[in-house]
Order: structure tokens, then C-alpha cells, then sequence
């Protein structure tokens, strides 16, 4: 019963090695010049700040969503695209429907100016 784990408890463990081993020789290979400039916090193209509660613009945020929306966009498009041919009519008015309703909330976006820059 337990031969059949073997492969796996191989594989994991070739997995470990091929990691550590990995990590070793980053540390034995390349130079260590720490900077203040490769330590400093990076903050989305700021310069670092030292009140944490900050306000940030609203629009930094619409632009997030903006990019969610349309990557769960393209994720669903692919695998529509493949199988468009077996879902036939019922599956093409629905992607559109779902297109449809993204490009009413990019055109709500685009009229609300949270694409505009100042």
C-alpha cells in the first residue's frame, strides 16, 4: 500500500534538493553589496513615506479594478474561444452578453474620468 507514495516522496524530495540547491548557489555564487537604496521600502513609484496612513488618490484603485476586470476578461475568453465550435449559439450570445456588461462599466469609467491623469 505504501509503494504506491514512493514516486511521489521521490519527486518531492528531488524538489527539495533542486530548491535548496538552487538557494546555496545564490549564496556561494553572487556577491553580497547590500545598498541603502537596494534596503529601502519601494511604495508603487513613491518615495518612501513615513506616515503609513497616508491617503492615497481614489484612482489608483479604479485603475486596479480596471485591470481585474479585464484579466478575468481574458481568462474567460480563451477557453470560450476553444470550445465556441461544441457551444454554438446558447455560448456565443452569452460571451457577448458578458462582453457586453464589461463595456458598460468601461464606458462608465471612461464618462466618470477615472482614466484621466493630472
Amino acid at each position: 500500500m505504501l509503494q504506491n507514495y514512493v514516486p511521489i516522496l521521490i519527486f518531492l524530495g528531488i524538489g527539495a534538493l533542486v530548491g535548496i540547491g538552487a538557494i546555496a548557489f545564490s549564496r556561494v555564487v553572487a556577491p553580497s553589496k547590500p545598498t541603502p537604496e537596494k534596503g529601502s521600502p519601494y511604495e508603487c513609484g513613491f518615495e518612501a513615506f513615513e506616515d503609513s496612513r497616508m491617503k492615497f488618490d481614489v484612482r489608483y484603485y479604479l485603475v486596479a479594478i480596471l485591470f481585474i476586470i479585464f484579466d478575468l476578461e481574458i481568462a474567460f475568453l480563451f477557453p470560450w474561444a476553444v470550445v465556441l465550435e461544441e457551444i454554438g449559439m446558447f455560448g456565443f450570445l452569452s460571451m457577448m452578453l458578458f462582453l457586453g456588461i464589461l463595456v458598460v462599466g468601461f464606458i462608465y469609467e471612461w464618462v466618470k474620468g477615472a482614466l484621466e491623469w493630472e
